[in-house]
């Protein structure tokens, strides 16, 4: 039995396989977005974990050395990903209230990180995510 034109015309027994075929890769490309976007909120919970060990440790007394709070918020944080994670603490150049002052006798340090990381959206790249955070801790002298 031969199928006829005007049969082929009516037939829509693959017309879901056409219909998937277009709607799986954005379905796909969808879910993968929003795993990528989970991460970057996961690494944000995690930076924001870092600062605050980081700043816990820098109000104990004995005063910690800047090595040893950088050593702590690196032991602390957790879930970044692929990325660049930078750290720093410092007293605030552009503070005028404390000119020439050591870092110590101002009382205060200020805790940055700073987080880079790319996505992918599976076809096309995605945008680059940063995260900058900071947070002033004040010392124990």
């Amino acid at each position: 039995m031969s199928a006829t034109p005007k049969n082929l015309r009516r037939d829509e027994s693959g017309a879901t396989m056409v219909e998937l075929a277009f709607a799986l890769p954005l379905l796909i490309m969808l879910i993968w977005a929003l795993v990528q976007f989970g991460l970057i909120f996961r690494a944000n919970s995690g930076i924001q974990h870092a600062l605050g060990e980081g700043a816990r440790l820098a109000t104990v007394f004995p005063t910690p050395t800047n090595a040893e709070i950088e050593d702590k918020m690196e032991d602390a944080v957790y879930g970044i990903g692929p990325g660049n994670f930078e750290y720093s603490v410092d007293l605030p150049e552009d503070d005028p209230a404390t000119p020439d002052v050591d870092e110590r006798e101002a009382g205060y340090l200020d805790l940055t990180v700073t987080y880079e990381q790319r996505t992918s959206l599976l076809l096309v790249p995605g945008p680059t995510v940063t995260i900058r955070k900071t947070k002033r801790a004040w010392s124990a002298i």
